[in-house]
């Protein structure tokens, strides 16, 4: 289904939330108002106004009091409230929301929240899925997919199935998106279908090992490459240390420029994906040109694209076939990386479909067509057995000026796959500071507090302090209005990572607890069908999109599960160990919000009784 044409200007949820909440007016009943300590930027609405609750007329079908309609042009109907982040259990209200104090009216964020201070655009949003999927893979180790898959021609064919199966969960994603507009993705989706539970522990994992982990992955191997352009061949016999002491100042760099501002990390991503298209497009270009011409810088031209047959030796078995679509898939990663900014778009409902049906298709086509250059250029066995595949490439055609500058390439697009993923991992630890599953600490905008913004705005004293502002700084925001604390506590999470240097038991934990919760996100989109067939919904994807993507992701999990049982148990005994975590800091939130509420009540004192008799 085509996703609709939103008016550029309206309003969306959140904007509303901001002037219900600020708008004076009588309060109704002790449902309501006993959520005072949720954060503006999540603050519920009653519960006749939730498309998601069981009294709502539109969640059962029936038509309300006032017949509200639905189109598709408003995104959600309002009369004062948003749509509610809630998850409604039995015949309670449970709301999702960190116990932040009504009286505080920084909402204890700082002074704002990133939700209310929209910048991202389509091309941002097109930035952040293109820079995290197209990372060192295509340019250094597409030899898993071909080895197993056993001929050239059957590798593309893998390439192409792995990205159409991607393809349908972020379409998915799409969806679960534009119904539910607020940053944190697969987090606030499977705390609002299966409970704040789920939530959590997806949180748990992504902030604590899958995020932070595979930020320390793409680190490494950008320090590798730029080690080799440094050095050649030397670098092979190198000290590890001096690759992670790169990477460590890689991720540094970019920590800090998305800390500076929204702005300069997004412009920086959509440098990046610039580029790293033009390189892809060069390769291929390249690669045609020396199958016309024979040319080669060192040696024959390679001839096994003519001599040998595109789909000699496919191989016939499906295990084989198996770890090579598992591997094609892995490649193409990084497509829910939208999803945890979607509060930020200015026009979520309509960018962010747009964006995952252009990258994809984009990503799908750039892999499949380096890979028939690397064919065209490299010997089959070279291929098969080097993980430096584009190094290789530079220097068959160019010769040692050709490697040093495909290392650079590839150093560079791993640079900008880290920004990518440091810009939205970021957010995802603000939105758990929120929530209260961190501490709050982690939820805030900005270094300090402020009873304005603190450093977000930055209040310039010189030409040269305002000048930078305009340059860098976010439009009536400044510099510094990004989640600094956030960035901080996942850049010291990554660094450990580096440190560590083992990553074998990471890309298991990948494959069992990464794609049990894209499982269990993608099979929420199909119980929300059912269970809200009327919820607003700007983009519907078909419903045999969830279904394929769940069916794959059983596959996926299954052969991780199979494959190394033993790690798999320490995955589950890791994802167990965030269950008590998650009764801990619920307890410790509600009992927060209770304190607040009692200090809110009675005459103004709250636990400071003595202050009633200085009068």
């Amino acid at each position: 289904m085509p996703y609709s044409t939103l008016q550029p200007n309206a309003r969306d949820s959140l904007e509303l939330a901001s002037l219900a909440s600020s708008s004076p007016g009588p309060r109704t009943s002790s449902s309501t108002s006993s959520r005072s300590g949720i954060s503006s930027s999540r603050k519920l609405s009653l519960e006749e106004d939730d498309p998601l609750d069981d009294r709502n007329p539109a969640a059962s079908g029936r038509p309300g009091p006032h017949h509200r309609s639905f189109s598709v042009s408003s995104t959600f109907d309002f009369a004062s409230n948003l749509f509610p982040l809630s998850s409604t259990t039995g015949n309670g209200y449970a709301p999702i929301g960190a116990p932040i104090s009504s009286s505080n009216g920084q909402t204890g964020l700082g002074g704002g929240s990133l939700e209310k201070h929209k910048t991202l655009s389509y091309l941002n949003g097109l930035s952040l899925i293109v820079g995290l999927i197209i990372g060192s893979g295509i340019f250094s180790s597409p030899s898993q997919v071909n080895v197993n898959a056993g001929s050239p021609g059957a590798s593309l064919i893998v390439w192409a199935i792995a990205g159409l199966l991607a393809w349908t969960g972020a379409a998915s994603y799409a969806e679960l998106g534009g119904a539910i507009p607020l940053n944190g993705g697969a987090q606030i989706y499977l705390s609002k279908i299966f409970g704040e539970l789920f939530g959590f522990l997806f949180t748990w994992c992504a902030v604590m090992v899958l995020k932070p982990g595979s930020s320390a992955i793409i680190s490494i191997i950008m320090g590798e490459y730029l080690v080799r352009a440094a050095i050649g061949a030397e670098a092979e016999n190198v000290s590890g240390w001096i690759n992670k002491s790169v990477a460590l100042a890689g991720l540094f760099a970019v920590t800090l420029l998305n800390c500076i501002s929204t702005k300069l990390g997004t412009r920086m991503g959509d440098m990046f994906m610039f580029f790293k298209f033009v390189a892809l497009l060069g390769v291929t270009v390249v690669g045609i040109v020396v199958a016309i011409t024979g040319f080669s810088a060192s040696g024959q031209a390679n001839q096994d694209w003519k001599t040998i047959g595109w789909f000699e030796g496919t191989s016939t078995s499906a295990s084989s076939w198996a770890v090579a679509l598992y591997a094609g898939l892995w490649a193409f990663d990084g497509w829910d990386n939208t999803n945890y900014v979607v509060g930020e778009f200015r026009n979520p409902s309509r960018d962010l479909p747009r964006v995952i049906h252009t990258a994809m298709p984009l990503v799908i086509l750039s892999y499949i067509l380096a890979n028939v250059a690397y064919f065209f250029v490299l010997p089959i066995k070279a291929i098969n057995g080097s993980n430096t595949v584009a190094v290789m490439f530079g220097s068959k055609v160019f010769g040692p000026i050709g490697s040093l500058i495909l290392a650079l390439i590839v150093s560079a697009s791993c640079f900008g796959a880290l920004n990518a993923t440091t810009f939205t991992s970021g957010r995802l630890v603000y939105v758990a500071g929120k929530e209260g599953y961190l501490p709050e600490i982690f939820g805030k905008i900005g270094a300090g507090r402020s009873e304005d913004r603190g450093l977000n705005t930055l209040r310039t004293r010189n030409w040269a302090s305002k000048k930078l502002a305009k340059m860098f700084g976010d439009e009536d925001a400044g510099l510094f209005f990004t989640p600094i604390n956030a960035m901080i506590l996942n850049a010291a999470l990554t660094a450990c990572y580096i440190f560590i240097g083992e990553f074998g038991t990471l890309l298991t934990f990948y494959g069992v607890a990464g794609y049990t919760f894209y499982f269990l996100t993608v099979l929420g989109l199909i119980i929300l069908r059912v269970r809200e067939p009327n919820l607003e919904r700007p983009y519907r994807t078909w419903i045999t999109t969830p279904i394929i993507f769940c069916c794959v992701s059983l596959f996926l999990l299954s052969r991780a599960v199979f494959a190394e049982p033993l790690q798999t148990v320490v995955v589950i005994a890791f994802i167990g160990i965030g269950v008590p975590i998650y009764y801990w800091r619920i307890r410790g939130r509600d009992k927060s919000t209770k304190r607040e509420r009692s200090d809110s009540v009675g005459d103004g004192h709250g636990w400071k009784f003595w202050k009633r008799f200085q009068r």
